[in-house]
C-alpha cells in the first residue's frame, strides 16, 4: 500500500517540529545547565551547615566492606578504560580521566577522614598521595595534556 503524498508530507513536517523541539531543549538546557549548577552550589551552603550541626561525631557502618571495594573497583575500571582509550587515541579518555580523577580525589579524602590516629592514618596518608597523584595525571590527560591520535 502506497502511501499518500499528504501523509508523507505530514509525516515529514512532524519530524521536522519534533527536532527543532529538541533542539530547542537541547539549547535551553545547555543555558541553563550552568545556571542550575550555581544554584545548587548557593544552596548546598546551607545544607553543608546543616550536616556540620546535626551529624554524629561517629556511627556504626554497614556495608564497609563492598563501600570501600567498589570505590576501588570505580578506581580501577575508570583507569582501566581511560588507558584503553588513550592507547586508541580516542578523545573520550578525555572524559573518563576527569571521572577517574574525582574517584581518585573521593577515595583519597575518604581513606583519610576515616582512618584512626597512628600508623592507620599514616597508611592513609601514603595512600592518599599515590591517590593524589592519580588524580593530577588523570586532570593532566583531561585538559590536554596527552594529544590523541585523531588530533
Amino acid at each position: 500500500m502506497r502511501k499518500q503524498p499528504h501523509k508523507k508530507a505530514l509525516l515529514g513536517w512532524t519530524l521536522l517540529l519534533l527536532g527543532a523541539a529538541v533542539g530547542a531543549v537541547a539549547v535551553a538546557l545547555k543555558r541553563w545547565t550552568p545556571v542550575l549548577l550555581g544554584a545548587a552550589a548557593v544552596l548546598l551552603v546551607p545544607w553543608m551547615v546543616v550536616l556540620g550541626l546535626t551529624l554524629p561525631g561517629s556511627t556504626e557502618v554497614r556495608n564497609w566492606s563492598p563501600a570501600w571495594i567498589g570505590l576501588d573497583v570505580l578506581m580501577a575500571a575508570g583507569c582501566a578504560t581511560t588507558a584503553l582509550l588513550g592507547l586508541r587515541g580516542d578523545p573520550r579518555a578525555r572524559l573518563t580521566a576527569s571521572a577517574t580523577a574525582a574517584v581518585a580525589v573521593l577515595d583519597a579524602w575518604f581513606d583519610i577522614t576515616t582512618a584512626t590516629s597512628g600508623s592507620a592514618l599514616l597508611q592513609a596518608l601514603a595512600c592518599g598521595a599515590a591517590e593524589g597523584a592519580l588524580a593530577v595525571a588523570c586532570v593532566f590527560l583531561a585538559v590536554g595534556g596527552h594529544r590523541s591520535r585523531a588530533e
